[in-house]
């Protein structure tokens, strides 16, 4: 049987892929808190210090 995504303990059907509500509320404070983040690369804007004419 797979593991729990968080604590490591056999996974509950009822709370894949998590063993617990427990488990599922950790995970989901982590995404609200901003504990799991998606490194990004920002790209120089090509108008930046470039007046716009109207």
């Amino acid at each position: 049987m797979s593991k729990c995504a968080i604590c490591g303990k056999e996974q509950d059907p009822k709370f894949k892929p998590f063993c617990s509500k427990r488990c599922a509320d950790v995970d989901l404070n982590r995404w609200f808190s901003g504990g799991y983040a998606i490194p990004a690369v920002e790209e120089d804007d090509p108008d930046q210090g470039e007046e716009r004419e109207q």
